[in-house]
């Protein structure tokens, strides 16, 4: 059991770390191709890979799981990715990040009545609070530049509730089917991918081919689809199924911190305290949510133990 929890949180981990990065690959295709596009051609590939992993087909059995599954595509692939690449037409980048980090404390409301009551619990709110103060000083970074744009913030907590929704939905289906977690995957990228279809049509989006012959849309499609979505969902489901959709979602925090990071690496912006400070406070709510103050305390009471030995 400790194996499984072990695993889970590092698999939680490692998929956050991962989609953390991933907002530079679309800004690079959003030179050449549409957000639906990007979505439509990155799962699309994401579903194929996973079809030659584990190309194994069940019969469809009762009506409430196929419902279930297709609830997963449209909220976890469909509805989340379309959401928020349109909040971030009306509102700042930051300000998303900022209102998307409410997602683990909506999925422990969400999970208090649908999974198991009790899941939202004193550690997890002190723990959202502490995060979100990190989250805010690793945003904003010293500018304080908050200017509230009501459609695109609305759109971003739309976002984080669907997730949150998505992660719910997906705990119900490791607990009631056994399935293999790529061909769960899989089911819920093709209808994820199914619901797209519409939205193209709609919108009338001509799906360029040729577009995905340039190098660099190639390299950060084949990133987006093989990585970001074939491997980090089978992960990502893994994690949900070994530790629950409250501690995973936690790793949401970690978010902003790894852009911020990237960001250093790869663009050449300065490391500050305040960026630093805002770490500390996100890891230290990270800690809290997941395992309270009790280990912390206890820690600190055998320290003070022993310098007071040492004393006398």
């Amino acid at each position: 059991m400790k194996d499984k929890n072990s695993i889970g949180n590092l698999l939680a981990l490692l998929t956050m770390v991962i989609w953390a990065t991933t907002y530079i690959s679309t800004k690079v295709l959003l030179q050449n191709l549409e957000p639906i596009e990007i979505l439509f051609y990155r799962f699309v590939m994401a579903y194929f890979i996973l079809i030659i992993i584990h190309p194994k087909f069940k019969k469809l059995h009762k009506f409430r799981e196929e419902l279930l599954f297709i609830s997963a595509g449209i909220s976890g692939v469909t509805l989340y990715y379309m959401i928020e690449n349109v909040a971030l037409k009306y509102t700042l980048a930051s300000n998303v990040g900022l209102f998307i980090s409410v997602a683990p404390i909506l999925t422990a409301i969400l999970s208090n009545f649908f999974i198991e009551h009790g899941g939202l619990t004193k550690k997890l709110v002190l723990g959202f609070l502490i995060a979100m103060i990190g989250i805010f000083l690793v945003l904003f970074n010293g500018n304080f530049v908050l200017k509230l744009n009501p459609m695109g913030d609305l759109l971003a907590i739309l976002a984080a509730f669907v997730w949150a929704i998505y992660s719910v939905i997906l705990k119900k289906i490791n607990n009631k089917y056994n399935y293999n977690n790529i061909y769960i995957t899989r089911k819920i990228f093709f209808y994820g991918v199914l619901c797209m279809i519409p939205i193209i049509m709609y919108f009338k989006i001509d799906l360029h081919v040729n577009k995905l012959m340039i190098p660099t849309v190639a390299f950060n499609i084949l990133f987006l689809s093989l990585i970001a979505s074939a491997l980090c969902f089978v992960m990502w489901n893994v994690g949900v199924n070994y530790i629950g959709a409250i501690k995973a979602s936690n790793y949401i925090y970690i978010v902003p911190l790894i852009t911020a990071i990237t960001s250093i690496i790869v663009l050449g912006e300065k490391i500050t305290l305040i960026v630093i400070l805002g770490g500390c406070f996100i890891l230290a709510g990270l800690y809290i949510s997941q395992n309270g103050l009790k280990n912390p305390l206890k820690f600190l009471t055998i320290i003070k133990r022993r310098d007071s030995f040492e004393n006398n």
